[in-house]
């Protein structure tokens, strides 16, 4: 497997986390759902936690006697209407993704987030162009930790797993890499703590986007 980024051929990102911050538009359009139900708000750190597995997880785990037939459809109509002011780039993401371009190699997003979602923020953020394939649920017979979405992005992309280098921020993306046989590295930057992270073993536990960068420059 691929151990530095300068032997890569290409990097795989999650999105929630990793590039960017939308926890405060996940859990806006977590308690429109639970105001209809009749229920309290809750925080933002009391949603991020439950962030990474999904829609359907996400919604389970923070509408006391959740029904998807409804709570799904009424989260889908609202995330769209707060995501795009509500969601920001992490700092350093925008550069280190044009340093990965700059350098020749290609960049995939494998997110949990449903992908029409993903597209319409990676538009929003002026980043869209840089990316060779965009991937989400709806692309795979089972999300993440299901390594099929990776395998899918490598596949698309024509590579082996020994090129690719998988970025994430949570022990599902641990899992998911370590099932397709790909290298990740995380972020202390999502829903989980860094003494989590570390537990879960990955090949490398990053402190921020920059120090990514900085490994391609040196390189």
């Amino acid at each position: 497997m691929a151990k530095t980024l300068a032997m890569c051929r290409a990097v795989v990102f999650d999105f929630d986390g990793t590039l960017a911050d939308s926890f405060d538009a996940i859990a806006c359009s977590v308690n429109h759902v639970r105001a209809l139900r009749g229920l309290p708000a809750l925080s933002v750190a009391e949603v991020k936690g439950h962030v990474g597995h999904g829609p359907e997880y996400l919604l389970e785990h923070t509408i006391p006697g959740c029904r998807l037939s409804d709570d799904l459809p009424a989260y889908r109509v609202h995330h769209p209407t707060v995501m795009g002011p509500m969601t920001r780039l992490l700092p350093g993401a925008a550069e280190l993704l044009i340093a990965i371009k700059h350098a020749q190699k290609r960049i995939g997003l494998c997110s949990n987030k449903p992908r029409i979602f993903s597209q319409e923020l990676l538009v929003h953020l002026r980043i869209a162009e840089l990316f060779d394939v965009v991937l989400g649920p709806e692309d795979v017979s089972m999300p993440k930790p299901s390594p099929e979405m990776l395998l899918r992005a490598m596949e698309r992309m024509s590579l082996p797993r020994d090129e690719v280098l998988y970025v994430g921020d949570t022990t599902v993306d641990i899992q998911t890499a370590r099932s397709a046989g790909v290298t990740v590295w995380v972020l202390p930057t999502g829903s989980e703590p860094r003494h989590v992270l570390e537990q879960a073993r990955p090949d490398r536990l990053l402190e921020n986007l920059h120090d990514m960068r900085m490994e391609l420059t040196d390189s």
